[in-house]
């Protein structure tokens, strides 16, 4: 099987970065599969701790824990479990789980056998069974019933829409907590049997594979579900030659070692909390703490962080800039956090004053980094020995290519000019396979101007400086087209974040009838601060340079609508100003006397508002209220109703 590559040290620059592409990557002795990666490491590792986990914060000193081959044995039975359960090649084992130990044992053992789909457990119960749907999905790993979570009732509710689904494999949170009993079985509307996974997979052989099946590069390993900016869910199909690279790439970009410590908080439905602090520690002999089931939103998890840095020794955390702000408020007292090298991150830009205050407080070095699901994971990371440029997202991954573009209206695309901001593009080994059932999508390519491969649109905006960094300006689906001017929601909220009692801030388009859309802004404050909406308007205007992206109205609100990963949800704020547009212009028609409206994701016009009027119906007020919302461009349905 071999040994896993040895650590190399992290870049500094983009000529170290070119520099360690001259060893070609077909040369570099990657894994042909993640099953492939875990066992390389369990050969090299063996004994050493590579996953611990505590189920609440107040007892995060007890942990369970797993050693390298205590992992590889329990993959081994859950992929085993999977064959048996008919699951081969491409067949799909979808996991609706919270963090915890038989969330891994699932992922990569599901991933050995045939296909992995993690799903957000937090989804309402329509887009679990669409997801599920659109998977294909033969077997599901749940939670059994335990009290304060409602997984189970999510499932009975989701089956009957899914009859693809033969097995449902149940999971105990009781089994880690003292004095809990688990729930007897019970059918699950659907016909589905019910089995409980920690009995099944002890039936299954610990020291091999029995079905015969070794995954090949090519193979798909997983389809994440990523809804972009429109909350519609598409299955990103990675590969194992996707997620061997990517954690590889990342691991060698970041310096990882031998015995280093990463704390887990993201939640296992996506790439980060998979591939960042899962197998990328593990490929290089790391050992990954997984604090309590539901990661940074668990009760005292925050709270606690700093003492769980000082107990585990911890080395590298991930997080969302939500995250670092939380943390700020966490005294870190008398803990001991001199472990801490650095800490990654993403997924949105951290505001300057909470990068700065952090590091002065801390002494942790942030790394802003850059990916998507479609990327795998990571792309881009800022240098962890060099120029660690604030505001940029760092350089490139070895071996993946990025370049900002400008394309034109028929499709070209020609590469940005120097400093010029462009949609930003990758192309390499962590670029997906396209989406399942929609590998032709036309908003998922850039044709190469030179007659090469595609490149992956990633549907950012950004420009690339003269040393190779990514700066990101905004996002090409979330610009805000006001009579004719793109403007960037990052020339509001940029100003807005100034401001010492904002928290957070989003800017969108409202819709209006002669402009196309108009700038609003939502601010949630800081605990315990205090700003008026008329004060906030009047702070960003003094700072706005571009007068079409001053504000309309700046809204405060008591918590901006998030994603499980702790990124603002701009198509909810969007949704919502829709509906209210329309709720107003509605209610202005003559006979009208109240209207209900709410906007929201659809499948094929991306947003539509359902209005619910009541009124006299007519086949007057019919017309006018055709004649007055067809001043915009949203679609929509009414119902009347005296």
């Amino acid at each position: 099987m071999g040994t896993p590559t040895p650590p190399m040290p992290g870049f500094a620059t983009l000529a170290d970065v070119h520099a360690f592409e001259q060893v070609p990557l077909s040369e570099r002795d990657l894994p042909r599969s993640t099953y492939e990666a875990l066992a390389r490491a369990a050969d090299a590792y063996d004994e050493r701790p590579a996953l611990r986990f505590f189920v609440d914060a107040a007892v995060y000193d007890q942990p369970v824990e797993f050693s390298f081959r205590e992992l590889l044995e329990a993959v081994h039975r859950a992929a085993n479990l999977f064959h048996d359960l008919d699951i081969d090649g491409e067949e799909v084992v979808s996991v609706l789980l919270p963090n915890l130990p038989e969330t891994h044992f699932v992922l990569w053992g599901a991933s050995t056998a045939g296909v992995v789909n993690p799903v957000n457990p937090l989804l309402e119960p329509s887009q679990i069974a669409e997801i599920l749907h659109s998977a294909g999905t033969r077997v599901l790993v749940t939670l059994a019933p335990f009290p304060g979570t409602d997984l189970w009732e999510k499932v009975e509710s989701v089956l009957p829409r899914v009859p693809s689904v033969h097995t449902v494999l149940r999971v105990h949170l009781a089994d880690y907590v003292p004095g809990a009993r688990r729930p007897p079985a019970a059918p699950i509307p659907g016909g589905a049997r019910v089995l409980e996974l920690r009995d099944e997979m002890e039936k299954h052989p610990a020291d091999r594979l029995v079905g015969g099946r070794m995954p090949e590069p090519g193979d798909a390993a997983a389809y994440f579900h990523t809804g972009g900016t429109t909350g519609h869910p598409r299955l990103a199909r990675q590969t194992h030659a996707n997620q061997v690279f990517d954690a590889w790439a990342t691991a060698v970009a970041l310096d990882v070692r031998p015995g280093q410590v990463f704390f887990c908080g993201l939640p296992l439905f996506h790439v980060n909390g998979v591939l960042v602090t899962g197998l990328v520690p593990w490929s290089r002999g790391g050992c990954v703490v997984l604090g309590t089931p539901q990661g940074f939103r668990g009760p005292g998890v925050v709270s606690a962080f700093w003492k769980v840095v000082e107990h585990y020794g911890v080395n590298f955390f991930s997080g969302v800039p939500t995250i670092y702000s939380a943390l700020l408020d966490a005294p870190i007292g008398d803990a001991d956090v001199g472990s801490l090298r650095f800490a990654l991150c993403g997924a949105a830009p951290m505001p300057v004053e909470v990068f700065r205050e952090f590091e002065a407080r801390t002494g942790v070095r942030i790394l802003e980094g850059y990916g998507l699901t479609e990327g795998t994971c990571v792309s881009c990371v800022n240098p962890l020995h060099g120029d660690r440029r604030v505001g940029s997202v760092g350089l490139r991954l070895p071996y993946q290519e990025v370049r900002t573009v400008a394309l034109d209206a028929d499709g070209g695309a020609r590469e940005s000019g120097p400093g010029e901001i462009g949609h930003v593009a990758i192309r390499g080994p962590n670029v997906f396979a396209g989406y399942r059932g929609m590998d032709g999508a036309a908003d998922t390519w850039i044709p190469d101007p030179e007659g090469g491969s595609p490149w992956l649109r990633t549907g950012d905006l950004g420009r690339l400086d003269p040393d190779g960094y990514l700066w990101l300006t905004g996002r090409s689906k979330e610009l805000i087209i006001r009579s004719g001017h793109n403007i960037d929601p990052q020339v509001v909220e940029g100003p807005l974040h100034e401001h010492p009692a904002v928290a957070l801030a989003a800017a969108v388009g409202r819709p209006d009838p002669r402009a196309g859309e108009v700038v609003v802004a939502y601010v949630q404050l800081k605990p315990g601060a205090e700003a008026g909406e008329e004060d906030l308007l009047r702070f960003a205007e003094a700072r706005i340079g571009e007068r079409a992206a001053i504000p309309k109205r700046v809204h405060v609100v008591e918590r901006i609508p998030l994603t499980a990963v702790g990124k603002i949800f701009k198509p909810q704020l969007r949704w919502q100003e829709a509906g209210d547009v329309y709720r107003e212009v509605v209610e202005a028609l003559p006979g009208v006397h109240t209207v209900r409206a709410e906007g929201g994701p659809h499948p094929i016009h991306g947003t539509r508002v359902r209005l619910r009027v009541e009124a006299e119906d007519s086949e007057a007020l019919r017309e006018a209220v055709r004649h007055a919302l067809g001043r915009y461009t949203i679609a929509y349905e009414v119902e009347f109703g005296a």
